[in-house]
């Protein structure tokens, strides 16, 4: 069994899906679609921007969504449909990414729904108040006593449960400071805040949260062709409504990743396809269940490598 996954912020790179539109007419369109949606040129950032600029959550994820789902158009150009996998799921903003693959919604609302969600996360906490911090080297109980202890009446979350030696933590700046400290304290290998723009997957993003309903409450969402594998329940959902309760509480709740992972491998998965952008999920795939195998699909050499075992 084959699950398509997709990369969350942080993926990013200036060219990303550059030689997809030029290999693939499928392709392409789905950044000018993408353009049209957002009444500006996005694909002209990606390709020849600077890096400061495409890292803005505004428009990193929209643009990692538009890289993705030209991988995915390649992949079907080639005749890989999204329908060959039991299970599509994505990291964060990688949620919408495999939404719009498995045609729950369509390439436009995904990316107005995503410009809106990276400006409402944002706007959600003031610069400077808000930070998050990766811990290394201790496990998921040992980093929760370590956010417990560390918030003293502030705000500090389990904010990405990623792999079993990477957790995520994200709060009020102080709090994450604290943090940070107290898990080098308990023995963890590394702790180091991150360049981040805001607390994200936290309680403090509940503004965001309540903007992302009104939005998506104007937009249609069907039923995926490919069950969701949501990040706040790390199981599968289809039922529309369902997953628009979801993306909402997936603003403010933890991004559960490695619980997303086990779930597809106790289901039958062996495979994992990173459909987009970069290596990173298949980093933590193979620190969560070595035997599953993964594939990268962000260019016309990965597309062609995969349809070698495509069948």
């Amino acid at each position: 069994m084959r699950a398509f996954i997709f990369p969350g912020q942080g993926a990013q790179v200036i060219g990303m899906g550059q030689a997809l539109a030029a290999a693939y007419p499928a392709a392409k369109a789905v950044f000018q679609e993408v353009d049209d949606a957002l009444g500006q040129s996005l694909s002209a950032l990606i390709w020849d921007g600077d890096i400061e600029t495409l890292t803005l959550t505004a428009n990193a994820q929209p643009a990692l969504m538009a890289t993705s789902l030209a991988a995915m158009k390649a992949l079907e150009s080639e005749g890989v449909s999204v329908n060959d996998a039991s299970f599509v799921a994505g990291h964060s903003l990688g949620e919408y990414s495999a939404l719009a693959a498995a045609g729950a919604l369509s390439i436009a609302d995904t990316a107005r729904l995503l410009r809106i969600r990276g400006d409402a996360m944002q706007d959600a906490v003031a610069p400077g108040k808000g930070a998050m911090a990766a811990i290394l080297g201790l496990d998921i109980d040992a980093v929760t006593q370590v956010a417990h202890d560390a918030a003293q009446g502030e705000v500090c979350e389990v904010a990405n449960e990623n792999d079993p030696a990477q957790t995520v933590v994200s709060g009020d700046k102080s709090a994450i400071e604290r943090a940070v400290d107290l898990a080098k304290a308990a023995g963890a290998k590394r702790a180091v805040l991150l360049p981040v723009s805001a607390p994200f997957h936290c309680s403090l993003m509940a503004p965001a949260a309540t903007r992302m309903q009104a939005a998506l409450a104007e937009v249609t969402i069907t039923a995926p062709t490919v069950p969701l594998v949501a990040n706040v329940i790390a199981e599968s959902v289809t039922d529309p409504n369902e997953i628009k309760d979801l993306l909402v509480k997936q603003v403010t709740g933890r991004v559960r990743w490695r619980s997303s992972v086990d779930w597809m491998a106790a289901q039958g998965v062996t495979e994992m396809w990173e459909i987009g952008s970069g290596k990173a999920l298949s980093g933590m795939i193979r620190r969560i269940n070595r035997d599953v195998a993964t594939k990268n699909i962000g260019t016309p050499d990965d597309v062609k490598s995969a349809l070698d075992g495509a069948a």
